[in-house]
C-alpha cells in the first residue's frame, strides 16, 4: 500500500514537473515572438528613460537644501576659528552672508547644468558608436553608468563628489537615451506603430520629470538624502538584469551584415533634420528656463509655500499625456500633417509662456504651465518619429546618430537653462524672460512649413526624386539624368492612370511582357540609384 502511494506521488510529481517544463518552454517561445519581444524592449527602454529623467529632477528639492547645510557647517567652523576677532566678524557678517548666498546659487546652477553639458559633449561620439555596434550594448552601458552615478549620489558628502556623480549621469544618459529611442525606431518600422511607441516613451519621460521632485522631496524629508537614490538605483539594476535576460546583448552578435549608417556630421547639415533639431531645442527652452527660476518668482510674487513650489509642475503631467495621445491618434489618420502638429505645439508654447508672468495665484499659474507641457507633447510626439522617417527616405535606416542629434537638441536647452535663465532674470527680469521665450517659439513655428513635402514622401522612393521639380536646377549628373528620364516618362505614359509604359521590341512592335515587368519594378522599388 505504501509502495503504491509513493509510486502514485512520484508519478504526479513527474507530471507536474513535465507540465511546468512545457509551460516554461511555451513561455520562452512566446518571449521569442517578435511582437512580444518588441513590447518587452519598449518596457525596458521606457523604464530606462523614466529613471534618467527622475534622476535629473529628483535633486531639485534635495540639493539646494543639502548644499545649504554643507555651507552652514563650513561657516560654523570658520566662525569658531575667528571667534576671537568679534568686532571684525560683526562688520563682515552681512557681506559674507550675501557672498555665500551668491556662491551657493552659482554652485547649484553649475551642478544642475553639468549633466546636460557632458551629455552635449559626448552625444556626437555615442551616436557613431551606436551606429557601429547596435542598440543593446550601448543601452546596457548607459544603465550601468546610471546605476553607479546614482549610488555615488546616495553616499556623496561634498560638492566635488556630487558634481562628479551628476556629470557621470550625463555620460550614462548619452548612451541610454539615444540607444533607447533609436531601438524603438528600429523595432517599430510602421509609421503608426512607431509614433505610438515613441509617444509611450515620451509619456514615461514626462512622468519621470514631473513626479521626481515630489518623490525626492517626500523621501528626503522623512527618510534622508540617501533613500531616494537607493530606490532609483535598485530599479536601474532590475532594468539592467531584464535587459541581459531578454535581449541578451552579448549572444549571437553578427555585425558584419549591418548597414553602415550615415555619419553624424552629414545628418547635421541635412536641412530638414536641422529644422527638426532646432524645433526640439526651442520648444524645450521654456521648460528648461522656468524650472530653475520659477520657484523664486513664486515666492517673491505670490508668497507660495514650499509644497506649492514643489508641486507646481505635477498637474502638467496630465495635459502632456493628453497631448501625446491626441498627436498619436491624429498622426495615424493624417500622417502627412506631422509638421502642422509641431507648429501648432510651438504656438501653444509661445502663448502659454507669455501668460506666465500675468498669474497672481497658484491656481492661475497651473494653466499656462499645463499649456507649455501640452505644446511640448505635440512637438515631441510629432517630430521624433519624423527624424526616423527622414533617415529612412534620405539616408540609411540606422538611427543612432539621428537620435544623438535629438538628444543634443534637448541638452542644449537644459545646459543653458540653469546658467543663462538666472542671468536673464537678474539683468532683465522674469517678465522679459517669458516674453522672449514665447516670441522665439512663435517665430520658429513657420520654419516647420519646410517639412510639408517631406511628410508626403514614401520610404521606397527617393527624397530627391519626389522634391525635385522641373523648375529646379539639377545638382550633378544623377539629377540631370533623372529629370531627363522624367520628361521621357511624361511623353511615353498615357493620360490614363493605370496605363503601362510604352516599350518597343526589336521588330518595332509593342512588348506587353516587358512593359508589365518594367511597371511593376518601378512601382515596387522606385529608382535604384536613390532608393
Amino acid at each position: 500500500m505504501d509502495t503504491g502511494e509513493s509510486s502514485g506521488l512520484a508519478k504526479s510529481a513527474a507530471v507536474k514537473l513535465s507540465e511546468m517544463g512545457q509551460r516554461t518552454k511555451q513561455f520562452g517561445n512566446a518571449m521569442k515572438a517578435p511582437d512580444h519581444q518588441r513590447r518587452i524592449i519598449l518596457v525596458i527602454v521606457c523604464v530606462a528613460l523614466l529613471l534618467d529623467n527622475m534622476l535629473y529632477m529628483v535633486i531639485v528639492p534635495i540639493i539646494p537644501d543639502y548644499l545649504a547645510e554643507l555651507e552652514l557647517e563650513q561657516a560654523e567652523h570658520i566662525h569658531i576659528d575667528i571667534h576671537a576677532n568679534s568686532s571684525i566678524n560683526t562688520t563682515m557678517s552681512s557681506a559674507q552672508a550675501k557672498s555665500n548666498k551668491d556662491n551657493l546659487d552659482v554652485q547649484i546652477g553649475v551642478l544642475f547644468a553639468s549633466k546636460a553639458i557632458l551629455q552635449l559633449m559626448v552625444n556626437p561620439l555615442t551616436g557613431t558608436f551606436i551606429d557601429r555596434v547596435g542598440y543593446d550594448i550601448p543601452l546596457l552601458i548607459g544603465l550601468t553608468v546610471m546605476f553607479f552615478s546614482t549610488c555615488i549620489f546616495a553616499f556623496a558628502e561634498n560638492y566635488a563628489t556630487l558634481f562628479f556623480a551628476r556629470s557621470l549621469q550625463g555620460l550614462g544618459s548619452a548612451f541610454a537615451d539615444t540607444s533607447g529611442i533609436a531601438m524603438i525606431a528600429d523595432k517599430f518600422t510602421e509609421e503608426s506603430e512607431r509614433s505610438k511607441a515613441l509617444g509611450i516613451a515620451l509619456a514615461f519621460i514626462s512622468f519621470g520629470s514631473l513626479v521626481a521632485p515630489p518623490f525626492g522631496g517626500i523621501l528626503y524629508e522623512f527618510a534622508g538624502k540617501r533613500v531616494p537614490f537607493i530606490v532609483l538605483s535598485v530599479v536601474c539594476l532590475i532594468d539592467g538584469i531584464l535587459l541581459l535576460t531578454v535581449i541578451k546583448p552579448f549572444s549571437n552578435r553578427n555585425r558584419d551584415n549591418m548597414p553602415v549608417g550615415t555619419p553624424i556630421y552629414k545628418l547635421m547639415v541635412d536641412p530638414y533634420i536641422a529644422v527638426v533639431a532646432g524645433a526640439l531645442t526651442v520648444c524645450n527652452i521654456p521648460l528648461a528656463f522656468l524650472e530653475p527660476t520659477i520657484a523664486n518668482w513664486m515666492e517673491s510674487t505670490m508668497h507660495s509655500t514650499k509644497w506649492q513650489m514643489g508641486l507646481c509642475w505635477l498637474p502638467a503631467f496630465f495635459p502632456h499625456v493628453l497631448g501625446v495621445y491626441i498627436t498619436v491618434k491624429l498622426a495615424s489618420k493624417y500622417p502627412n500633417l506631422q509638421w502642422f502638429y509641431g507648429a501648432l505645439g510651438m504656438v501653444i508654447i509661445g502663448a502659454s509662456s507669455c501668460t506666465v508672468p500675468a498669474c497672481k495665484t497658484f491656481g492661475q499659474l497651473v494653466a499656462p504651465l499645463c499649456g507649455i507641457c501640452f505644446g511640448i507633447a505635440l512637438v515631441d510626439t510629432a517630430l521624433l518619429p519624423t527624424l526616423a522617417f527622414l533617415v529612412d527616405v534620405r539616408h540609411v535606416s540606422v538611427y543612432g546618430s539621428v537620435y544623438a542629434i535629438a538628444d543634443i537638441s534637448y541638452s542644449v536647452a537644459y545646459a543653458m537653462g540653469p546658467i543663462v535663465a538666472g542671468n536673464i532674470v537678474h539683468n532683465y527680469g522674469f517678465v522679459q524672460l517669458n516674453l522672449g521665450m514665447g516670441l522665439v517659439n512663435v517665430l520658429y513655428a513657420p520654419a516647420l512649413l519646410l517639412l510639408r513635402k517631406v511628410c508626403q514622401l514614401k520610404p521606397s522612393y527617393s527624397e530627391r526624386d519626389n522634391l525635385l521639380v522641373d523648375d529646379d536646377e539639377p545638382e550633378g549628373l544623377c539629377d540631370t539624368m533623372k529629370m531627363e528620364d522624367r520628361r521621357v516618362k511624361k511623353k511615353t505614359y498615357s493620360s490614363a492612370g493605370n496605363c503601362l509604359p510604352v516599350v518597343v521590341d526589336e521588330n518595332g512592335g509593342f512588348d506587353q511582357f516587358s512593359a508589365q515587368t518594367r511597371a511593376s519594378s518601378e512601382e515596387s522599388f522606385g529608382n535604384p540609384e536613390y532608393s
